[in-house]
């Protein structure tokens, strides 16, 4: 069996950076990307505008194969095979992928959050090109546009409210008649007057997959099942994310309510030796570069715990 001093399981800014400082620590570092949406997140992004120094913005795919990179400069190993069980109830830990098994002395999980889609077909062709999972990465793309938010929740309408600061109309569109969000979050984006609501609709269709942008969107009244086109720039999901932590719900972890993993101290678990990093903590920034910063984070203490076992 390999062994490595740490490994990293998941391929996203978190794990690649942890990668880049881990292995200039020199520390035989092993990254597991995974063979899914490589790359998290950012891979979903064309233009990414709030990455520090990148004063034109920068490409998000590009960014990632940059991070991976730099990662393997310093003799980080990357492997794109997906993790499909670890242990962690004595050491060395083990981790098994699709493809072989590895230990570590130490393991940093960095496997992200997944956004909830919709499922359709032309969501998926258009994601990038008008279709977005994130108002603070993109809201700024559509200034004096008229987008839509799908969702009823408190992220919903806190996406709302902040994509008016940039859209010229925001249409809240919600499978119920009534919102699962708080009052005061209610209150605040039925007063808005840029925000309007279809109630009792669903998306069923993104227009403008022959034109490579968003050019409206087809709903359907959950009541009637009438279909109606409504004409716009952008649309928004915010119906949720879910913490990729399938593969580790037995290893012992802490989790919250919602599947996150619990960190102590920004990057610690409750298992020693094995750290986190990024969104599959983070269910509130949910930001490439918080989720860079967690790696690195994750990289110093996972080095100063390695320093102690030596001691």
């Amino acid at each position: 069996m390999n062994h490595y001093d740490v490994i990293i399981i998941g391929g996203g800014p978190a794990g690649l950076t942890a990668g880049v400082y881990s292995s200039r620590a020199e520390l035989k570092t092993l990254i597991l990307e995974g063979t899914v949406q490589v790359g998290g997140q950012l891979t979903l992004t064309t233009t990414v505008e709030n990455w520090p120094g990148a004063s034109d913005g920068v490409n998000g795919p590009q960014l990632v194969v940059d991070m991976r990179k730099q990662a393997k400069k310093f003799g980080c190993v990357i492997k794109s095979e997906s993790v499909t069980e670890v242990n962690f109830s004595s050491k060395p830990f083990v981790v098994t992928s699709d493809n072989s098994s590895y230990s570590s002395d130490a393991v940093i999980v960095a496997t992200g959050a997944s956004a909830r889609m919709l499922g359709i077909d032309s969501e998926s062709k258009l994601i990038g090109r008008g279709v977005s999972t994130c108002a603070t990465c993109d809201g700024f793309f559509f200034k004096g546009k008229e987008i839509f938010v799908v969702g009823g929740g408190d992220s919903a309408m806190e996406e709302a409210n902040f994509l008016t600061k940039f859209a010229s109309k925001v249409t809240v569109i919600h499978r119920s008649d009534k919102l699962r969000a708080s009052k005061i979050m209610q209150s605040r984006a039925k007063n808005n007057p840029k925000i309007s609501f279809v109630y009792n609709s669903v998306v069923v269709e993104v227009l403008g997959v022959d034109d490579g942008k968003v050019i409206g969107v087809k709903v359907k009244d959950v009541n009637t099942n009438e279909i109606k086109e409504l004409i716009g720039d952008g649309l928004f999901l915010a119906i949720g994310h879910v913490p990729n932590t399938d593969f580790i719900k037995s290893s012992g972890l802490e989790f919250d309510d919602n599947g996150y993993v619990v960190a102590k101290d920004h990057v610690l678990t409750n298992i020693e030796g094995v750290f986190v990093a990024g969104d599959v903590q983070d269910y509130y920034y949910r930001q490439a570069i918080t989720a860079s910063a967690m790696g690195c984070m994750s990289a110093i203490r996972t080095e100063k715990y390695l320093e102690s076992l030596k001691k």
